[in-house]
């Protein structure tokens, strides 16, 4: 269980290896930046098992190198206990915000508020695309998305 005090939040999308992960090692760098990483457990995973073991999208891992922002992560899929566990599920797309509507109505003790990511973006900017098909511009609009909605979610969670 969380300690009291902590926060946490889980950054979701299809496959778990490009928009999500960028969000979670951004949002540890925030945190880490503003000296509270203690108070914050961060984690990124994916509705489906596609991508389930494999490190992020090398493109997003370039684009995130150029900021100097560290990501480790392994993909990984949702667990009930996520649910139980989170506060904060922030997902990418209304695909996604479906999926995990439905998937927590299956999980009694649901706590986890769950909304789009882009909810928090000040440029309304509400979904944020995958950039896999994409090329590195769609990695780097990904990144931009991140940065403006983690901002602010930090900021409304404080």
């Amino acid at each position: 269980m969380a300690e009291v005090g902590t926060k946490s939040v889980l950054f979701m999308q299809l496959g778990n290896i490009c928009q999500s992960p960028t969000a979670e090692a951004f949002f540890r760098k925030l945190v880490n930046d503003e000296n509270v990483p203690d108070n914050w457990r961060i984690d990124s995973a994916a509705t489906s098992t596609y991508e389930v073991g494999k490190p992020p999208d090398y493109r997003g891992q370039s684009c995130m190198r150029k900021y100097g922002i560290p990501m480790n992560h392994v993909a990984r899929q949702i667990t009930k206990e996520d649910f139980a566990t989170f506060d904060y599920i922030l997902c990418m797309d209304e695909s996604n915000l479906r999926d995990l509507n439905r998937r927590s109505n299956q999980v009694k003790n649901c706590k986890a508020k769950i909304k789009l990511l882009g909810s928090c973006d000040p440029q309304k900017q509400l979904i944020i695309e995958d950039p896999y098909y994409g090329n590195d511009s769609d990695f780097e609009a990904v990144y931009q998305q991140c940065l403006r909605c983690c901002k602010a979610f930090l900021e409304k969670t404080h």
